[in-house]
C-alpha cells in the first residue's frame, strides 16, 4: 500500500477551481479503491474564486501541516502547490495540470500579472522535484522549455475520468439528443475562446443553438457578445450546475464544443466521449492528442470562426457521422478511465 500526500491549493469547489480539482479527486478516489492511502490537502472554499494572497498563505500552511503527517511515501504538489514543503523522506513529485506560464500569455492585466507571479513558484516547484508528472506530451514539451526542467525528471500520465460514474449517471438522465443543440463546458478564460464559437453558432441557421456550462472571468463579455450577434434565444448561459445536470446537459446535446487554443489536456473532451458526444474543438496545444481529427471529432484552425461553423452545420445535419465519432470517442475515452490511469501514475511514481 502506497501512502501518499496530494497537496493543491486549487479549492474544492469547481466554481472557483475549474476542471483541476475535478482531476485530483478523481485520481484519489480510484487510488483509495485500489487500497491505497490518500491524504488531501487542499483550501477550504469560501463561496469566491482565490486570491494570490490566500493561495500563498496556504501553502504557508500546508509546509506545517505535511509535517505532521509521518510516514508518507510520496508528497505530489499540484502545480505551485507545495512549494514550501520541507519533504524529509519522501519523494517530491510535481504534478503540472495546465502550465501556469503559458497560461499567463493568453490573460491581461491583473490576471496575467498574478499568473506571472504563479508561473515563478511553479517553476521553482518543478525544478526541485524528484519527478515532474505532464498531462500529456504537448504540456511536457512547454514545462521542458518554460521550467528548464531536465527531461527524463517529466513523464507524461494523463488526466482521469470516473467512467461508472458517469455511465451510470447519464443512464439515469436519458433522454435522445435535441436537433442543433450544441455544448460548451468551461471556465470561462480567455483562452478557451467561447468568443469564436459564439460568432461560429452566430452563421449558423436555426435550430443551431448554444448551452454554455461554467462560469469565470469573462461571463459578463461573453454574454454582452452573445447579444451584438443578435444570439438571443440561440445562446444559453448556465453558470455552474451541479454534476447531474451537467450529465443531462451532455445527455440532450447533438455536438460538443470547445475551440481552447491553451490546454495542457482538456478533461470536457473526456466527458464528451464519455456522453457520446461528436467534439468540434481548435487544433492547438494538447486537445490533438485527445481529440483524434476523424476519429472523435473535427479539429479547425484555432480562432477561425468560419472553420468551426462549418465543421459544427456539418455535424449537425449528418446524424450518420455523429454516430461514426460517437462511436469511435466511446471506444477511444476507455483507455483515460481513472483505475488505469491510477496505475500509470503509481508506476511513474514508483511507489
Amino acid at each position: 500500500m502506497a501512502r501518499l500526500l496530494f497537496v493543491t491549493g486549487t479549492s474544492p469547489d469547481v466554481r472557483e477551481g475549474s476542471g483541476t480539482f475535478v482531476g485530483i479527486s478523481v485520481l484519489a478516489a480510484a487510488l483509495r479503491s485500489a487500497g491505497h492511502e490518500v491524504t488531501i490537502l487542499a483550501p477550504e472554499s469560501r463561496g469566491g474564486p482565490l486570491s494570490l494572497a490566500r493561495r500563498l498563505a496556504f501553502n504557508v500552511r500546508a509546509r506545517r501541516a505535511a509535517g505532521q503527517a509521518p510516514g508518507i511515501d510520496a508528497v505530489v504538489g499540484f502545480d505551485m502547490d507545495g512549494v514550501f514543503l520541507a519533504y524529509g523522506n519522501a519523494k517530491r513529485v510535481v504534478a503540472v495540470k495546465g502550465g501556469l506560464a503559458e497560461e499567463a500569455r493568453f490573460e491581461r492585466g491583473a490576471a496575467r500579472l498574478r499568473l506571472t507571479v504563479e508561473a515563478r513558484l511553479e517553476a521553482r516547484n518543478v525544478r526541485r522535484a524528484d519527478l515532474v508528472i505532464a498531462t500529456s506530451a504537448y504540456s511536457k514539451g512547454r514545462i521542458l522549455e518554460d521550467y528548464g526542467a531536465a527531461e527524463e525528471r517529466v513523464v507524461v500520465v494523463p488526466e482521469p475520468v470516473d467512467l461508472l460514474r458517469w455511465q451510470r449517471t447519464l443512464a439515469s438522465n436519458a433522454g435522445a439528443p435535441e436537433e442543433g443543440a450544441i455544448l460548451c463546458v468551461a471556465h470561462l478564460y480567455p483562452r478557451k475562446d467561447v468568443a469564436t464559437l459564439l460568432d461560429a453558432v452566430s452563421r449558423l441557421p436555426s435550430p443551431a443553438r448554444l448551452t454554455v456550462v461554467g462560469t469565470g472571468p469573462e461571463r459578463r463579455r461573453l454574454e454582452r457578445r452573445a447579444r451584438e450577434l443578435g444570439l438571443a434565444g440561440r445562446a444559453a448561459f448556465l453558470g455552474h450546475v451541479p454534476f447531474e445536470r451537467l450529465a443531462s446537459e451532455y445527455g440532450r446535446a447533438s455536438v460538443f464544443c470547445l475551440p481552447s487554443r491553451q490546454e495542457g489536456f482538456g478533461i470536457v473532451f473526456l466527458e464528451a466521449m464519455a456522453a457520446g458526444l461528436p467534439i468540434v474543438a481548435a487544433r492547438a496545444a494538447a486537445v490533438p492528442e485527445l481529440v483524434v481529427d476523424g476519429e472523435s471529432g473535427i479539429l479547425v484552425p484555432p480562432g477561425d470562426a468560419e472553420a468551426l461553423a462549418a465543421a459544427l452545420g456539418r455535424l449537425l445535419s449528418d446524424p450518420a457521422e455523429r454516430k461514426r465519432l460517437s462511436e469511435r470517442g466511446r471506444h477511444r475515452v476507455r483507455s483515460y478511465d481513472a483505475p488505469l490511469v491510477a496505475r500509470l501514475f503509481l508506476e511513474a511514481v514508483g511507489v
